[in-house]
């Protein structure tokens, strides 16, 4: 890098969908993003602009890719996929309300990072995969990457060194920024000021 550049990813979490919403478990099925989502991608866009990023990489669900579109449109840049920035795999969760998880089979989900959905997929899997994007891509620029809720989180978790179920201590809204810099060194997390 050169000497005073400015190395950091910034993770933006895709714009609302209608299963978000209303709270429904959304891992891979593949919904678009409402009108709203629509909006506060076109905002997250023009929050970054200033940044001048040098790649947008983005999740290869669609509504990682749209958010990704609208901010790469205005960042003046193509959108490139990469699948470790894909979503949790809920298995045969995929879908149903969280709030009605029976409590004892969340309290073991928020107590063991190994833990994973029946036919679905654990936190430690997927803090490894955003944990090797970071490692791949803290090297020489501001790149954006449009992920979410538990890719972010797994990429916050190896930042800061901490077992990968911390993540659920964490709220990460729709729409949101996550800076994370060489070191590697947690910026900023969870920034919504530009959708007010």
């Amino acid at each position: 890098a050169p000497r005073g550049a400015v190395v950091v990813i910034v993770f933006l979490r895709h714009g609302q969908t209608a299963p978000n919403r209303d709270g429904l478990l959304l891992g891979r099925n593949d919904p678009p993003l409402t009108d709203r989502g629509c909006e506060q991608a076109r905002r997250l866009g023009e929050s970054i602009e200033r940044l001048e990023p040098a790649t947008v990489f983005t999740s290869p669900l669609l509504r990682a890719r749209q958010t990704a579109e609208l901010v790469a449109e205005r960042v003046g840049l193509d959108v490139e996929i990469d699948d470790r920035l894909v979503e949790i795999d809920y298995g045969d969760w995929e879908g149903r309300p969280f709030a009605g998880l029976e409590p004892a089979v969340v309290k073991q989900w928020r107590g063991d990072a190994d833990f994973a959905p029946p036919a679905g997929e654990s936190l430690r899997d997927v803090a490894e995969r955003a944990s090797a994007f970071c490692a791949g891509q803290l090297d020489s620029r501001v790149v954006v990457a449009v992920s979410h809720v538990s890719p972010i989180k797994g990429a916050v978790t190896w930042a800061l060194g901490v077992s990968p179920e911390l993540a659920w201590r964490m709220r990460l809204d729709v729409a949101s920024i996550t800076r994370i810099a060489e070191g590697p060194t947690l910026i900023t997390f969870n920034e919504t000021a530009h959708l007010a």
